[in-house]
């Protein structure tokens, strides 16, 4: 499924404290989508990237984690969040939004241009099983891009990363 150039359908999703969040209260600004699991160490490992990214990016530049596993309840959510200082982590409880984002592992990154519109969606960097180490950061290079008014290369790369786990259908 090709995402990027696409304006994905608006979602509203609380946060951990209960505040909604809408997608288009991004639009002006650069948004990043990170579908995000406290159990995953590749979710971890991009954490401790995007503190020190989001110093260095201007204020309109916002990023969002959007927790979707299904096995990850709020309070833990919250414990490891509030441990980060991340915000929002936003609750995809019905994996909605996931499912809408082709999101499948964690981390799993959607960036949006001012205008909402997808132009990166995948990997935030290039670390895969033969590659522990990453040399390359897409999610950088996207967000620089869009920055300086150009269209991230590559658009999409495949995300790498933990398993999103999922709801079971019901049981008849």
């Amino acid at each position: 499924m090709t995402l990027a150039g696409s304006c994905p359908p608006d979602f509203a999703l609380p946060d951990l404290h209960g505040g909604m969040w809408r997608l288009n209260d991004l639009r002006g600004r650069i948004g990043v989508l990170v579908f995000w699991s406290c159990e995953c160490a590749h979710a971890e490992r991009l954490d401790r990237a995007l503190t020190q990214l989001a110093s260095s990016w201007p204020d309109d530049v916002v990023v969002w984690r959007i927790a979707s596993a299904a096995n990850e309840m709020p309070q833990q959510l919250m414990r490891h969040a509030h441990g980060l200082g991340a915000a929002p982590v936003l609750l995809d409880s019905d994996q909605t939004v996931a499912d809408s984002m082709a999101a499948e592992v964690t981390p799993h990154i959607v960036v949006l241009d001012r205008e909402g519109i997808i132009r990166y969606v995948g990997a935030p960097d290039d670390v895969t099983l033969r590659q522990p180490q990453p040399t390359r950061s897409y999610l950088v290079e996207a967000v620089a891009a869009l920055l300086s008014g150009a269209a991230p290369d590559p658009s999409e790369v495949p995300s790498f990363g933990c398993v999103l786990t999922r709801r079971r259908p019901p049981v008849s």
